[in-house]
């Protein structure tokens, strides 16, 4: 997206509040609408992450599921209606993202996300945000944003909460650290989720895509958010790189994009 929409009066009035905070301002609306987001997975996590970021003023977004859509999901994904079922979810989350903010550009990728396709997807943006709900899945996007030195914003949630951290575009930790293979799925399913947890979760995540882009604040990289909205309780551990683990120790330079 070309920053200079900003200059076009209801641009403005739309991000208005974003531009007041004091890390953003001007110079940050203009890096942000200036910015390429790829979210993989268009669930409950993919809802409030592409929502959050067209609303903060994320010029491009690519949208990423090679699922449809099925009444069991609309206890959480709630910018998809009833008469949706059985359409992509890419692209009636393209077609929603759109109508909340239609200077944001947005492009639906109806494919599932594999070793093949990876790298040429990943390194087109400069964030990528993890939605997916498949261990498999995650480790290729966490291993190709490796290598194509991409930040990537890493979330979780089933049953009353989740998980989030951030993965540097320079690695050290990443998620083989803690996971030599990818662990079991525990799918919503079977275990269940709460609607209010995938949003929860996803408005974290978003807001960690903005820091990255923007780089401001202090990002949750090294360090795991859990929030637990059961107990009523949220907990940030530290994150320690594994020694000699092949995968963040390699990560490339990061490379203009």
């Amino acid at each position: 997206m070309d920053p200079s929409v900003l200059e076009q009066g209801g641009v403005q009035r739309r991000l208005a509040r974003t531009r007041a905070l004091a890390e953003v301002g001007v110079a940050g609306l203009r890096t942000l609408l200036g910015s390429r987001a790829l979210v993989v997975g268009c669930g409950g996590l993919g809802h409030p992450v592409a929502a959050y970021l067209a609303g903060a003023g994320v010029g491009h977004l690519t949208l990423m599921d090679d699922d449809d859509v099925e009444e069991t999901n609309l206890n959480r994904q709630l910018l998809f209606h009833t008469q949706d079922a059985g359409r992509p979810k890419a692209a009636v989350l393209q077609e929603r993202v759109r109508a909340l903010q239609p200077h944001v550009a947005v492009a639906a990728m109806e494919m599932r996300l594999t070793e093949r396709n990876a790298r040429g997807i990943v390194g087109a943006h400069r964030v990528v945000v993890d939605c997916t709900d498949d261990p498999a899945t995650k480790f290729i996007l966490q291993d190709t944003a490796l290598r194509c030195a991409v930040p990537l914003v890493h979330g979780g949630a089933v049953r009353w909460g989740g998980q989030v951290t951030v993965i540097p575009a320079g690695g050290r930790p990443c998620l083989r650290c803690l996971f030599d293979e990818p662990p079991p799925a525990e799918r919503c399913q079977d275990a269940g989720v709460l609607g209010a947890a995938c949003g929860a979760v996803g408005a974290v995540m978003a807001a960690e895509a903005v820091k990255v882009l923007l780089g401001v604040g202090q990002p949750l990289t090294a360090r795991l958010l859990t929030l637990d909205l059961l107990a009523g309780t949220t907990r940030v551990q530290p994150l320690y790189a594994r020694q000699g683990c092949p995968h963040c120790a390699a990560a490339a330079t990061p490379a203009r994009r």
